[in-house]
């Protein structure tokens, strides 16, 4: 029983460091020659909510990515901020009363 603790706690933390090293904002991912786009924009919706923490602790850490092709970065983002939040509600189980 312990052990299975101790792996979920360093497959919790692989994920978060995982996830905060293609955080937005970060200058080795996009430039001014090499925009984000939009399955960037996918990427950078899904992980919004672990970026608005980590942009509390290490201001380089955006939620949106400032350097972007525009209309089509816009639009991952939104398809995944959307789509991630709006499906939890599909999978939620009713309760008996409902």
């Amino acid at each position: 029983m312990r052990t299975r603790v101790v792996w979920r706690m360093v497959l919790l933390a692989a994920v978060l460091i995982l996830l905060a090293s293609c955080a937005p904002g970060h200058p080795r991912f996009a430039t001014e020659g090499r925009p984000a786009g939009f399955l960037w924009g996918i990427w950078h919706g899904w992980i919004a909510p672990f970026s608005l923490v980590g942009g509390f602790f290490n201001p380089i850490i955006r939620i949106y990515e400032p350097s972007n092709t525009g209309w089509w970065y816009d639009l991952g983002f939104y398809l995944a901020v959307i789509g991630g939040f709006g499906s939890i509600s599909l999978v939620r189980r009713r309760r008996d009363g409902d």
